[in-house]
């Protein structure tokens, strides 16, 4: 057993939030970066699968503006079979030194050829061999096999551009609820909650 943390850092009151959820999420990434937490951006993905059983992993945001928040992936990894199945998803934000978490739910979409594209296009080269040669999620026979797969794919486009397979590509999640979450002594903690009505973002507090 760990000891109990006694949360000091801070607080959320409404009047520091911003309007929209988009816009307090930035702020919130920026001041994990501006910190120099490692992966500020880092998200836990939970999809659940056919069966009912939920899972979870982490991601990087990669994109993030009112129609919601970018990450990619292998489409046919375990992640991508669920959410191409059940597009409800959930995503959980922790930055344990600010004492701050944000929940996001919502449901997902892909997104445009040209968006998976360009950002495929950003990526270090390394990176787009790996993405494109990983069987992700499937087992392999060790790990020699699978850099002999990367190789194999460098050596197919030495000098070439690498080329973004069809199998990988971005989600956008469009979300309708956010939780902000601000640690406080003696765990009367702030929560602060943002749904998507009709004439856009409502804002109300919860209890802890």
């Amino acid at each position: 057993m760990t000891e109990r943390t006694d949360y000091r850092l801070g607080e959320l009151e409404e009047m520091q939030l911003a309007d929209s959820p988009i816009v307090q999420l930035q702020r919130w990434v920026e001041d994990a970066a501006r910190a120099k937490l490692v992966e500020p951006s880092a998200m836990c993905v939970s999809s659940v699968g056919p069966d009912g059983r939920p899972s979870a992993r982490y991601v990087l945001l990669r994109g993030l503006d009112e129609r919601g928040l970018v990450f990619f992936t292998n489409y046919e990894s375990r992640k991508g079979v669920e959410l191409a199945t059940n597009p409800f998803v959930a995503v959980t934000f922790w930055w344990g030194l600010l004492e701050r978490q944000v929940r996001v739910e919502g449901r997902v979409e892909r997104t445009s050829d040209d968006e998976s594209d360009a950002y495929f296009e950003s990526r270090p080269r390394d990176s787009q061999l790996a993405s494109s040669a990983s069987p992700q999620s499937r087992p392999v026979e060790n790990r020699e096999a699978l850099e002999a797969l990367v190789k194999a794919l460098a050596a197919e486009y030495e000098g070439e551009p690498v080329p973004r397979p069809d199998h990988w590509g971005g989600f956008r999640i469009v979300p309708d609820r956010f939780e902000f979450w601000h640690g406080r002594r003696a765990r009367l903690h702030d929560r602060v909650i943002y749904e998507i009505q009709p004439t856009g973002w409502t804002r109300y507090r919860i209890a802890p």
